[in-house]
């Protein structure tokens, strides 16, 4: 039996697949290839990496001798590696920062609570030093805020116990400059306060714990207790300066053979106002 075969007719060679399998180029039009030679999406020859009916090969990842492109376009890799390095060193760094800062709480701690046995011994002087050594430790660190303002609070009370109200007071404030909140920082200036008899300034720090605890029955009985000091400093103050101003104006009526007893203020019923008349 004779088997004929079909003569196969160049109209049947097979003709580029127009599947989109995965590294197909989406855009099939003309391109430049890699030499900057026109590719068109005929049967011309095209630069390694593009396959001649315009599909895109595995080869187009490399480039000239295949030597294969990183992650990083366009940048040298030495500049990819220092960039790595960079950032590698700032993580370090970051770490090593927040180590530093732990370290130097807990040597502020450490500080404090030498300062307090100090204290216990009644070495008051002594432990002034202990609390100042750990404040300046981190003097402008934001995470110690919370122990610089309990030391100032505990120079406080050393100043208190060594009778050194004015120190007292100052060194309260700084406490609340750091915590406004800090309730012992205001009793200790509230009752520097009352040693200095600076009534009104107390009343004021009673009157802000009360602001924080209104249960503070103790706050309430010491406002009760001052204010009436606080009125009759008051009238003191202000009969001292009347005094004053009396000498004041004596001095100057004097070289006129008169005194401010020569003038009399009379005050007005009906409009509260006063009226000044001479008198000899």
């Amino acid at each position: 039996m004779v088997v004929i075969e079909p003569v196969t007719s160049a109209d049947n060679h097979p003709k580029p697949s127009n599947s989109t399998n995965v590294g197909v180029d989406s855009t099939v039009g003309d391109r430049l290839n890699t030499d900057g030679a026109y590719s068109g999406s005929g049967d011309k020859p095209t630069a390694a990496g593009y396959a001649s009916d315009g599909y895109e090969t595995a080869s187009e990842t490399e480039v000239g001798d295949g030597e294969a492109v990183n992650d990083n376009t366009d940048k040298p890799n030495d500049v990819v590696e220092d960039e790595h390095r960079l950032k590698d060193q700032t993580y370090e760094d970051a770490l090593n920062d927040d180590e530093l800062k732990q370290k130097i709480l807990v040597q502020m701690n450490d500080a404090k609570v030498e300062g307090n046995k100090l204290f216990g011994d009644g070495l008051y002087e002594e432990a002034l030093l202990k609390y100042d050594y750990a404040i300046q430790l981190a003097p402008e660190m934001p995470s110690s805020s919370e122990i610089r303002s309990i030391c100032h609070n505990n120079r406080a009370t050393c100043f208190f116990k060594l009778g050194k109200y004015e120190d007292t007071v100052k060194e309260c404030s700084k406490a609340l400059e750091l915590n406004p909140t800090y309730m012992k920082a205001l009793v200790r200036r509230g009752e520097a306060h009352e040693k200095l008899e600076n009534y009104d300034e107390a009343i004021a720090d009673m009157k802000k714990i009360l602001e924080l605890d209104p249960s503070n029955h103790q706050c309430r009985r010491t406002i009760f207790r001052l204010e009436p000091l606080a009125t009759e400093k008051r009238e003191k103050m202000k009969e001292e300066m009347l005094g004053k101003l009396k000498d004041m104006g004596n001095s100057i009526l004097g070289r006129f053979g008169m005194s401010v007893d020569n003038f009399k203020a009379v005050k007005d019923p009906n409009t509260g106002s006063y009226s000044i008349s001479f008198q000899r």
